[in-house]
């Protein structure tokens, strides 16, 4: 048993797309600092961040429903579809300035053009559909959109979802060609290379055992070779834990007060994959319908094109589903091991609260392959079995904390919790997670090293050019940033290679 004890200035736990950002900005910004990565897999990028752990990624939420709700007055609330498509503006940014400076190389490994879509059926939904086209068309951020419900225009657009259907009712969608779908495993695992080069110290099989604050006020790690077996100490001045469901026990064993009272409640998910490529030739857009009354957001169904080792794939999904682990690897006994003395009232709560969404996801776990054959059929009425094939998903653990709406609140989204003296960070949560994870980064750095912000924002500006300012009230910054992404991320259609 080895208890050598290492000292650096920045440990990263969890090897995602969450440390491979922040790994990445701060390389840019003191590339003097030293960083230590521990992650407990092999590879990076093998859990959430995976490209087959999720169904659809490049959300700007420029077709993803339960973004832009529908308000008791009946007008649409888009100010949330507005904050993540500027985040994700912001992550286009950053990658561009990485590809323009030749830190990472082909982005058409992780990013490809792709038409983005809402489909929806029925009287009620066709009119939400309109109204929310009619809120969005005219904000630049989501220019260029259109809305149809001809079905001759729509058997253009996605003739496998059209075609052999029975239109019972009014059908309508709203189609944006500007959209992405990016593979954030392999945008991962690009930027865990170039931190390699950039002399960060990456460790796989690293299991994080522990942590606790030292007299001096940092932090002391104790780090478990997976294989082996021996146990090290590493010591740092600031620890950021994105484990993405494994972040939880982390935060809990920091012992920091802002960690108490918050649960983790875990959803797994499966989803369906094309393995006919002719079907998969037919299909080019993501297409997302409305989530089933009662069902949870993160059960939209969506069809989407996805490109995976530079070949095209169509999956359908997700079905959700639940597990009491935290991680796809993980153990059956995370959630218990999550409920603390100082967790118990609000996991109780939200236990109260939740048990339909629970017996929803226990009854989705419960469906045969002929019942998900047949959700899949609401899109390709055509879909034949033996052309769909069922894998399972990663591991989302939704945050559970008391809020203003009550005790045990169940949250949709990404949320950073951090010490206030800014010393130790972790990132919990899931949706709309990687997409927008440059802003979640940068507003972690914002909340962590304020006295640095002032000497590294000419930084910040050349990595991002919008920092600092509100894209919205820029239409010009807005049609500039576009253009300028499009082109060095090779999404112009004068650059897109022939399919």
């Amino acid at each position: 048993m080895s208890n050598r004890q290492t000292t650096t200035d920045v440990i990263l736990i969890g090897a995602g797309i969450m440390s491979a950002t922040l790994g990445t900005l701060l390389k840019e910004l003191v590339p003097d600092w030293k960083i230590t990565v521990f992650e407990k897999l092999a590879t990076a990028g093998e859990e959430s961040s995976n490209e087959w752990n999720n169904a659809g990624t490049g959300h700007a939420a420029l077709c993803e429903l339960n973004y832009t709700v529908e308000k008791p007055d009946g007008s649409i609330d888009i100010s949330k579809a507005i904050k993540i498509n500027e985040e994700y503006q912001v992550s286009r940014q950053f990658w561009s300035y990485l590809v323009n400076n030749n830190l990472i190389r082909n982005p058409q490994d992780f990013i490809m053009p792709l038409p983005h879509l809402s489909l929806v059926e029925g009287e009620q939904n066709v009119a939400f559909l309109k109204k929310r086209f009619e809120a969005l068309c005219d904000n630049p951020l989501f220019e260029g959109m259109e809305f149809s419900d001809d079905p001759e225009k729509l058997m253009e657009w996605i003739p496998l979802i059209m075609k052999g259907r029975t239109l019972n009712g009014p059908m309508a969608a709203t189609r944006i060609e500007s959209g992405t779908d990016v593979n954030f495993g392999a945008l991962t695992r690009m930027l865990f290379d170039h931190l390699k080069n950039k002399n960060v110290d990456i460790r796989f099989k690293h299991s994080v055992d522990d942590i606790k604050r030292a007299s001096d006020g940092s932090w002391e790690l104790k780090v478990r070779n997976v294989d082996n077996g021996t146990v090290e100490h590493h010591t740092a001045k600031f620890v950021f834990i994105g484990g993405g469901g494994g972040s939880l026990p982390l935060l809990q064993k920091s012992g920091i007060p802002e960690g108490n009272n918050i649960g983790g409640f875990p959803v797994s998910g499966l989803f369906m994959v094309c393995n006919n490529q002719d079907v998969v030739e037919q299909h080019h857009a993501k297409v997302y319908g409305k989530a089933k009354v009662g069902a949870p957001p993160m059960s939209v169904p969506h069809l989407d094109t996805r490109f995976i080792d530079n070949k095209k794939s169509l999956l359908f999904g997700p079905f959700a589903g639940f597990s009491p682990k935290f991680l796809k690897t993980g153990s059956m006994f995370d959630l218990l091991g999550s409920v603390k003395p100082n967790n118990v009232l609000t996991m109780l709560a939200a236990g109260a609260k939740n048990v339909p969404l629970t017996k929803y996801l226990i009854q989705q776990v419960m469906l045969s392959k002929e019942q998900r054959m047949e959700e899949l059929r609401e899109f390709i009425p055509n879909a034949k079995n033996e052309d769909w094939d069922i894998v399972v998903a990663g591991q989302r653990v939704q945050v559970i904390k008391d809020t203003a709406a009550g005790k045990g609140t169940l949250q949709f989204g990404t949320e950073v919790i951090s010490a206030a003296d800014g010393s130790i960070a972790a990132l919990l949560g899931a949706s709309p997670g990687a997409s927008t994870a440059v802003s979640v980064m940068l507003e972690l750095i914002k909340k962590c090293f304020p006295q640095q912000l002032k000497a590294w924002e000419p930084k910040f500006k050349e990595m991002i050019p919008s920092y600092g300012e509100s894209l919205l009230k820029n239409p010009e910054l807005i049609q500039e940033i576009h253009t300028s992404t499009a082109r060095t991320l090779g999404l112009s259609k004068e650059l897109q290679p022939a399919m």
